[in-house]
Order: C-alpha cells, then structure tokens, then sequence
C-alpha cells in the first residue's frame, strides 16, 4: 500500500532522496504498520522519544499524528508533564510550548 507523504519528508527528498524513500517504504510503510503495536500506542512511544530526545522539529509533525491517531490533548500534557522528571524541565516546557502550536492549529 502507498504510504502518503509528509512535508518534512518532501523537504528533504530533493537532497537525500534515498532517506525519504526509507521513511515511506520502511518507516510508515512497514514498522508503522505491524501490528502488534496500533498506530495510537505507536505514537504514544514516539512522541515520548522525540520529547526525551529534545527532537524539537519532529515533534510538531509526530504531535499532529498523535492527534490524528487518537491520542488526546490531554494525554499529550500529561505524558510531556510526566516526562518533565524524567527528560529534564526544558525538555518539557519545550515540548509544551510545541504542543500548544499543534493544539491551535485543530
């Protein structure tokens, strides 16, 4: 099945083109699909990755799927509020300040 794609994929397409190909036939086109994790649960790891990593440019695209996965609004606070003890304070107030951008935007 086709995976669509996304802009920052597109973004990068042009200069690592083989990069772009992995995370649509690899990334979502494969891991993202199996199923022993749903793409909910699936989300809820990456967000919390991306979030403990200080991935700040990923983590807008991975919120909105997380939104469109099912994941709440409020789970999303919670679990950046909850990765404050864990990831560090300015990796939380960070990632909130992201969120909050997402959140507008639905």
């Amino acid at each position: 099945m086709p995976v669509q794609s996304s802009p920052a994929r597109d973004a990068v397409r042009g200069t690592a083109p083989k990069l772009a190909e992995y995370a649509d036939t690899l990334i979502y086109g494969e891991v993202w699909e199996r199923p022993q994790l749903s793409k909910r649960d699936r989300s809820l790891v990456v967000v919390a990755t991306l979030i403990a990593l200080g991935r700040e440019r990923q983590l807008e695209g991975h919120l909105a799927r997380a939104l469109d996965n099912g994941v709440s609004k409020e789970e999303i606070s919670e679990i950046i509020t909850h990765l404050a003890f864990y990831a560090g304070w300015p990796a939380a107030m960070t990632a909130a300040l992201i969120a909050k951008d997402v959140f507008a935007t639905r």
